[in-house]
């Protein structure tokens, strides 16, 4: 490359191993969901499903709502970054903060729910949780980008 150009080609870089490191993580997001609601479906609680109290149905919603959400936000950052957008750098900061945010509620939300089962290696969901929590911290976690995000404003 050019002299002096090297920070331009790291940064692009790094943007495109965010976008593949949450694509991965959005999917485990989305595993861990699924699971978790039929879990839910199966296991029975004073002769009920224990998806049927609605305490958990809201915690099912919220783990729903924060998965959609960073879903939203990658395919943003990933569009503007593909379309060469000036704030795309801005938009994989807020990704990547919202993935770390989003993929600790709904990791601990589903081991809640399964119970001590959840974490242990018959159930893939420790295995998601495990990769997700390593995934927060590669390349950063929630906080580095928000930080990241402040200081472009």
């Amino acid at each position: 490359g050019e002299l002096n150009g090297g920070y331009a080609i790291a940064r692009d870089v790094l943007n495109d191993g965010l976008l593949a490191l949450s694509a991965e993580s959005v999917g485990s997001l989305s595993v861990l969901l699924n699971e978790t609601v039929e879990y839910s479906k199966t296991r029975q609680q004073f002769g009920m499903p224990i998806g049927k109290f609605q305490v958990l149905q809201f915690r099912m919603a919220d783990m729903f709502i924060a998965m959609e959400q960073t879903r939203s936000l990658l395919l943003a950052a990933t569009l503007k970054t593909v379309e060469g957008h000036d704030d795309a750098a801005k938009a994989v900061h807020a990704m990547k903060a919202q993935l770390g945010r989003a993929g600790r509620k709904i990791a601990q939300e589903a081991i809640q729910i399964h119970g001590g089962m959840g974490m242990t290696d018959e159930l893939g969901v420790g295995h998601y949780v495990k990769r997700l929590t390593a995934a927060d911290g590669l390349f950063g976690n929630a906080d580095v980008h928000l930080m990241a995000i402040a200081r472009s404003a």
